[in-house]
């Protein structure tokens, strides 16, 4: 069996598919692999923005140029930002040694857990741009390795919602595992992965610690706030970041936080998260715009003994964990409605 999907990488021998250029999406299916009817494709933040600025927001643009980076590598694997993304689709089949087979039937809803830049993917044809969620609506077929994580889209909530919080369900999934009581925590970004994560780190350090939340729009920073998801708020741009370690400086009384979480969909973020730790803190870059480089030479440039983790899209039980997010916080659920459905 190809657990990996090795034999799927077009002219680079011993490439796994993420790394690889171009992905062969042709049928029938090889062994132990999962074919999905496409309904919608969630674009990763970084991505989209990327698209949606080289379009000038123009949908009908947008939709094209999704549509020759799919037809051209095999897969959604933006060649600018390099990230893809999640989709959303039904079972249409399923190999018989496929690990799940006997969990799985045909026309089973589904969420695909791993990225587009590995998926083998076609479109037929581009049906909507979401311009305002980051979605594309496309009638399509993707194929799933025997290694590819997912989760079955549960009945007592709305696909586009489901889908929405699972594209980012790494991230609250992972402060669930660094977020303490009685520490400081930085959040910067305040989209729908900022707002998992806030959620869930006031349930993990319930009153006993302080939350700050850092976004250039004041709006989604009062809606957070106004959600009980922080403590308080600062408007200011996670490209300067000597002003967003002003602002920190200001809420911490210079003590920086414990723990910083970069949930930015913007580049150059990366000395805005240092900044703004203390000696000995914890930086999570959840953000597919961050450079490694930037951030271990920026790290060692202003001095910062910082640990720095790069947060995975995967952590065991992550997809159940958001899930209940959304069902135990009822104004959180109602901001993804208004927001992202």
């Amino acid at each position: 069996m190809d657990l990996y999907g090795l034999s799927r990488v077009v002219g680079e021998q011993g490439v796994l598919p993420q790394r690889a250029h171009t992905l062969d999406p042709s049928l029938p299916l090889r062994d132990g692999e999962l074919l999905i009817e496409v309904e919608s494709l969630n674009i990763d933040a970084a991505s989209f923005k990327q698209l949606k600025e080289s379009a000038k927001g123009d949908a009908q643009q947008l939709g094209r140029m999704v549509q020759e980076i799919v037809s051209a590598r095999g897969k959604m694997h933006n060649p600018v930002t390099g990230s893809g993304g999640m989709l959303i689709g039904r079972v249409l089949e399923v190999s018989p040694s496929h690990p799940d087979f006997n969990a799985l039937r045909v026309g089973d809803r589904l969420a695909t857990l791993v990225s587009l830049t590995l998926t083998p993917l076609v479109i037929d044809e581009v049906r909507a741009v979401k311009m305002d969620i980051d979605r594309v609506d496309v009638r399509g077929r993707a194929i799933l390795f025997p290694s590819g994580i997912y989760a079955k889209l549960p009945e007592d909530l709305p696909d586009t919602l489901s889908l929405a919080a699972l594209d980012v369900a790494g991230a609250p999934a992972l402060t669930a595992r660094y977020v303490k009581p009685g520490q400081r925590v930085v959040m910067l970004g305040a989209g729908k992965s900022g707002a998992l994560c806030l959620a869930q780190a006031r349930e993990a350090m319930g009153r006993d610690g302080q939350l700050l939340a850092l976004d250039i729009s004041q709006g989604a920073l009062d809606t957070l706030k106004g959600l009980g998801l922080c403590d308080a708020v600062a408007r200011v741009d996670a490209t300067r970041g000597v002003e967003v370690l002003e602002a920190v400086s200001r809420w911490s009384g210079g003590q920086l936080a414990d723990l910083v979480i970069n949930c930015a969909s913007v580049p150059n973020t990366e000395m805005a998260s240092l900044l703004s730790v203390r000696n000995g803190g914890t930086v999570i870059f959840f953000s597919m715009a961050t450079s490694f480089t930037t951030a271990a030479l920026g790290a060692e440039g202003v001095g910062r003994d910082v640990e720095m983790i790069i947060g995975n899209g995967y952590v065991p039980g992550h997809a159940e964990l958001t899930l209940n997010l959304l069902r135990r916080h009822d104004g959180l659920r109602r901001l993804f409605e208004q927001r992202y459905v």
